[in-house]
């Protein structure tokens, strides 16, 4: 049941393919876009800010900070809990450590385990709730969606892990295996495993350059020691935010997140933060993978500023106006002409500098060389024509219907919460939407030229080689 992120360049939310079936119809709720709730005074607690419908409070024993969206159309509840680690904190040896770790997580503490029948699965199991927990770059998050009756057992569970669980070697080295098995299942996919390549070709100083998966290697020998050490480093209250969204008296949730999270400590040395930048390239590069498959991939990145960037609108319109849909210019100049069967773009939104990334599935008979020309003339025309007014709004009418697809009940909000907390600034929940909306043609032309920069780039080719035929 515990999901992790196996391609952390194109599903921004492992979340999302859970199904979910307390979500309620986008009919039913726009919770985060309905008035905010006056702030509650709460025994323990100083109130943060308020943004449209969330607000912000912090735990003062200790550092925690809550985010609470009251939203009362269902008896229904997600609790979810961010800690700002991810596959960014880790070094060589250690790489996929984060998410070892995080599947270690479900395997109990003294208070909480199957032996008595009180593990955080056989609980949530009993009581109907959806809960996973997946790792990212910047990120690691555990959540459940329950009734509201019972929150408080959840939260009792949530906030024992945080610094009772059991690290034991004979859980490491069975689930060990079934990371392996993800590992593998990323390696057999030509899109992902060309991603890795081009991201590790791109990010040789920051820690990016290595997967959430993390290396084969460091996957079987990491030792339970290295991961209890990674476990004393983050798991504290002061480097996690609790988000609460759904049908839930204020005063009555942050009271619960008194009694279970307040007498846990702040972190006895301060939180090691990523320091580390990632020089500036100095012209193009490109790699190549040879391997069995049956159609090939052309891959192009661009580097890009951090998520809280201003330019970041502009290039997810950008991205938008280039690969989204029967209209987009890589689907009319590529795939309408059987060049390719889907173009993706994606401009990444990480706590970080990161990359625009571009994948071509190659349709039979197409070349590497016809793609990659293709691709890169429909990038020059951005670059030197711009785009059109049209264009703009086409792609703004998308982004904003997905944005709302994908904020449609409790647990998408929470999610969606999610991504802007490991981003550095969850009010990004808001902002981004009215940034937006401001989207011109000059802006779209102005990062088209500015970060499409072919000696800010890596260019991968994934080829595919027959196998021998059977003698």
């Amino acid at each position: 049941m515990h999901v992790s992120l196996l391609r952390p360049r194109f599903v921004t939310l492992a979340l999302a393919s859970v199904a979910l079936a307390l979500s309620l119809p986008p009919s039913r709720l726009r919770a985060a876009e309905k008035p905010a709730t006056a702030p509650v005074k709460a025994d323990g607690f100083a109130f943060v800010k308020t943004v449209g419908a969330i607000s912000e409070y912090q735990l003062t024993a200790n550092g925690l900070a809550v985010l609470l969206l009251p939203e009362h159309s269902a008896p229904v509840v997600t609790f979810m809990v961010t800690y700002r680690v991810g596959s960014r904190n880790e070094v060589t040896g250690t790489t996929g450590a984060t998410h070892l770790l995080e599947h270690l997580m479900f395997k109990g503490s003294d208070a909480f385990n199957r032996t008595k029948g009180t593990s955080s699965d056989q609980f949530l199991e009993r009581v109907g709730g959806n809960y996973n927990a997946t790792t990212y770059l910047d990120r690691t998050n555990y959540y459940a969606e329950i009734g509201n009756e019972h929150l408080e057992g959840y939260i009792a569970i949530e906030a024992d892990r945080m610094r009772n669980l059991w690290l034991r070697e004979e859980d490491r080295r069975p689930e060990m295996t079934v990371v392996r098995n993800e590992f593998e299942i990323g390696e057999n996919d030509p899109e992902q495993a060309l991603d890795k390549e081009i991201t590790a070709a791109a990010f040789q100083a920051h820690p990016y350059h290595h997967s959430t998966i993390g290396w084969r290697s460091d996957i079987e020998k990491v030792s339970i020691e290295k991961l209890r050490e990674f476990y004393d480093t983050f798991y504290w209250p002061d480097n996690a935010t609790v988000t609460i969204v759904g049908d839930f008296d204020p005063a009555a949730g942050l009271a619960l997140v008194k009694k279970y999270y307040g007498a846990i400590p702040r972190a006895p040395k301060p939180i090691p933060q990523v320091y580390t930048e990632e020089p500036a390239q100095s012209g193009p590069r490109r790699v190549t993978i040879r391997r069995a498959g049956e159609l090939g991939v052309v891959g192009l990145a661009y580097k890009t500023p951090a998520a809280r960037h201003a330019d970041i609108p502009a290039l997810n319109v950008l991205a938008s106006i280039l690969s989204s849909g029967k209209t987009s210019r890589f689907y009319r100049a590529l795939t309408d002409k059987n060049l390719t069967l889907n173009v993706s773009a994606n401009t990444g939104y990480f706590h970080d500098p990161s990359l625009l990334n571009i994948y071509a599935n190659l349709a039979p008979g197409a070349t590497h060389e016809q793609v990659e020309k293709a691709l890169l003339a429909e990038i020059d025309r951005v670059k030197t024509a711009g785009v059109t007014a049209a264009e703009v709004a086409t792609a703004l009418g998308k982004i904003k219907a997905a944005t709302a697809y994908k904020r449609d009940g409790y647990f998408s909000i929470a999610g969606n919460l999610n991504e802007d907390i490991a981003a550095g600034d969850w009010t990004l929940y808001y902002t981004l939407d009215t940034a937006m909306a401001k989207v011109t043609t000059a802006a779209v032309a102005r990062v088209a030229n500015l970060y499409l920069d072919l000696n800010q780039s890596v260019t991968g080719w994934f080829i595919p080689l027959t196998p021998p035929a059977a003698k």
